[in-house]
């Protein structure tokens, strides 16, 4: 008789296809990625991946000579480096919790498990994506404003990033016969970014598009030959613009836990102003904090109730006494290039997304169950002509 025992492995696939399910449909810095596979020992056992690179010829003008040989011309090369790293985390159960856990706990460990890696490998990905040399803004990101149109994202940014995307001839998406195509770019985005694009009313729907031309997760159109990728996971620069009209720039009087649903300040006037509340580091520069969030005020001042993307609709992260809340602005950084602009090493044996360790039994009575992912590799930018950051805030903030 076949069971789950004998049939354990089928049933651990299965939830396995659930952890890179959850995993590839939070991708959005990962599509600008070209894979360079290395096998495990190569990156465990050296301090950098040194990629080379060769230029160009020159534009000849030589004539064929009937009697004198054509010079050949000589080539310069440089190399790029990538630096790995590893990651990984889990979860550990008792015997005793999964015995009595309701039906779906099993499986939803593995979507917990996927989540939880895609979102790490994620902020590796954007401590590099979002650090590169060009960037179009209007002004210093600090005083992007949203009640401010010339501050907002419009179909003349994407115009000027993409030509200059195609003038630093930034390798675009191909097509079946492996020949770049002309909609081959794309551009990563909040929604709130893509709200002030939309707007303007040339953004081709995806609704237009047949099945089999739809490249990107995340894709809801296209304009000036870019597809746009609109997705909620996309990085937000919290609170990192200009001030709000009416400002609260305060600490936090005591620490905030995850999935909490209210906020002790010490001083909270003008705390229900704005669209948001921000809480974490604020983001001026190329140092990324990922667990910086933002909720919505709904009463109270120096106790105030909040509702934010937490599980609970509380917080999603743990937040220090002392740590950062204010109501300031947004800034919504747009992410151009192509599926080549970035490049990321992994490991063969341990996979492009990372390998699930487990379920194994662990402790002297194997009464607890370990549940882990881990992943070699690094992201890097190869080629700082082939990624363009743009960074605007959106009319959605103007409260």
């Amino acid at each position: 008789m076949s069971t789950v025992t004998n049939l354990s492995n089928s049933v651990r696939a299965r939830y396995i296809n659930k952890y890179v399910q959850a995993a590839k449909a939070r991708r959005v810095y990962d599509q600008f990625c070209m894979p360079i596979s290395k096998d495990k020992e190569i990156l465990q056992n050296s301090s950098s991946v040194v990629t080379p690179y060769l230029s160009n010829m020159a534009i000849t003008a030589q004539t064929i000579s009937e009697s004198v040989d054509l010079p050949p011309q000589n080539l310069r090369d440089t190399t790029a480096t990538i630096t790995p790293t590893s990651r990984g985390d889990g979860l550990q159960d008792s015997e005793k919790l999964l015995l009595e856990a309701y039906a779906d706990y099993l499986p939803k460990r593995f979507e917990i498990l996927g989540e939880n890696m895609i979102e790490t490998l994620e902020a590796l990905c954007i401590d590099s994506a979002l650090a590169g040399s060009l960037v179009q803004r209007d002004g210093t990101r600090i005083a992007l404003d949203a009640g401010t149109s010339t501050d907002n994202f419009t179909d003349a940014e994407v115009f000027k990033a993409v030509n200059k995307l195609k003038e630093m001839r930034c390798p675009s998406a191909v097509d079946a016969d492996g020949v770049g195509v002309a909609s081959g770019y794309m551009a990563a985005m909040h929604p709130d970014a893509y709200y002030d694009l939309l707007q303007g009313g040339h953004v081709t729907s995806i609704i237009n598009y047949q099945d089999k031309n739809i490249w990107f997760s995340g894709e809801v159109g296209e304009i000036g030959g870019v597809r746009l990728i609109a997705s909620p996971f996309a990085k937000v620069f919290h609170g990192a613009g200009a001030a709000n009209a009416t400002d609260a720039d305060y600490t936090l009087g005591a620490a905030a836990n995850a999935m909490a649903t209210s906020l002790t300040i010490g001083t909270a006037t003008n705390i229900a102003s704005g669209r948001y509340l921000h809480l974490g580091t604020l983001e001026t520069g190329t140092t990324f904090y990922p667990e910086n969030e933002r909720v919505s005020h709904v009463s109270g001042t120096t106790t105030s109730v909040v509702v934010g993307g937490g599980p609970s609709g509380g917080l999603r992260y743990d937040h220090a006494n002392g740590s950062v809340i204010c109501n300031n602005d947004s800034v919504y950084p747009v992410l151009f290039g192509g599926p080549e602009s970035l490049a990321k090493i992994y490991a063969t044996d341990v996979g492009e997304y990372g390998q699930v360790v487990g379920p194994k039994p662990t402790g002297n009575a194997d009464q607890f169950v370990s549940l882990f992912w881990k992943w070699y590799g690094a992201y890097a930018i190869m080629n700082q002509n082939w990624l363009v950051r743009g960074e605007y805030s959106s009319s959605l903030d103007n409260i």
